[in-house]
């Protein structure tokens, strides 16, 4: 039988996993219930485990979840990642740092390969991408002409238009004042992902 700290971190953890997108870790929860120990943690765990409450992975450092679902749109890992910002303008460095998250519920289904990223500048502006919007990018590789890619020139990342040309490639912006980034095949370019959508706060 559970006894009342076991519930309450059992309520924790469901908690932690529906507004983080992912599971709290054993120092987290040792943290939120001041329990100085990893061992006083885990034999928390155990209990709820034993009692079927909860799983375990030991190979994973958040590899705690209910045995429960979680409601619709609060399940582990739906959140999309906002992993840093993106150029809207001249390229900027490429820092993959986590700012949040972002739940699109039903907006686009399945999240899996998703991340957002914070836009910088106006040269997407034609294509309805402002500065300080988010796009949200679905992970691949490859892309279609004319399709909006967020694209790593060297260490460099930005938002444009794809479009293979004879012998080069040119990331078209959507701003008649930015000329297209003509990229040879010398150069360095990997495809990040193609934008799936757009996010935008108002108000700010």
């Amino acid at each position: 039988m559970l006894n009342d700290r076991a519930r309450e971190i059992l309520s924790f953890v469901k908690r932690f996993t529906r507004e983080h997108g992912y599971p709290p870790t054993i120092r987290e929860i040792g943290s939120e219930f001041k329990i100085r120990s990893t061992n006083g943690v885990r034999y928390y765990l155990t209990l709820l485990e034993k009692s079927g409450q909860l799983k375990r992975s030991g190979k994973i450092s958040r590899g705690i979840g209910p045995t429960s679902p979680l409601p619709v749109g609060a399940r582990a890992g739906y959140s999309i990642p906002v992993l840093g910002r993106v150029a809207a303008g001249r390229p900027i460095l490429a820092e993959e740092s986590f700012e949040g998250s972002i739940e699109p519920h039903e907006m686009f289904g399945d999240s899996t390969g998703m991340f957002a990223l914070r836009v910088k500048g106006d040269s997407m502006i034609e294509a309805g991408i402002m500065e300080d919007d988010y796009v949200l990018v679905r992970r691949q590789d490859s892309a279609n002409a004319g399709e909006i890619v967020v694209a790593l020139i060297e260490d460099e990342a930005t938002v444009k238009y794809f479009q293979p040309r004879r012998g080069s490639i040119e990331l078209v912006a959507a701003n008649p004042k930015y000329a297209p980034i003509v990229v040879r095949p010398d150069e360095e370019l990997r495809i990040l992902g193609v934008v799936r959508g757009v996010i935008r706060t108002l108000g700010r």
